[in-house]
């Protein structure tokens, strides 16, 4: 992630007000993706998102795990599918770049397999 580029004749489309533990949309801490054309920067300004990406809408195992302390920002590709952790100290926002002719169309969905945090998924006991 650290490398990737946003076009540098896009624009910021949207930008998110900051996110903490108490207002985070459940969303984001389960898969989701950016839509199609659509790059996601995760500004961090106090303690740490760490992010986590995988290949497909139905794996449980990611491939990629990138911690982004404050300060830091890392870029998610359009239309791959992540999720996010955060400290309890986190303090971060999202900005979304699109094509500035892209005007219009969503910046991103949710799964439709996976609605619920992973973790959630696992710590429910073994049904008998």
């Amino acid at each position: 992630m650290p490398d990737l580029i946003v076009p540098s004749h896009w624009k910021i489309r949207r930008s998110t007000h900051f996110f903490t533990q108490e207002n985070i949309p459940k969303a984001l801490l389960t898969h989701h993706n950016t839509a199609e054309g659509v790059y996601g920067q995760i500004c961090v300004m106090r303690g740490t998102v760490t992010f986590f990406g995988f290949a497909t809408e139905t794996d449980t195992v990611p491939e990629k795990k990138v911690v982004i302390r404050a300060g830091e920002f890392a870029v998610s590709p359009p239309q791959y599918w992540h999720r996010v952790e955060l400290s309890e100290d986190a303090q971060f926002n999202i900005n979304f770049w699109a094509d500035p002719e892209s005007q219009g169309k969503a910046l991103f969905k949710s799964s439709r397999i996976h609605n619920t945090p992973i973790e959630a998924l696992f710590d429910q006991p073994d049904p008998q």
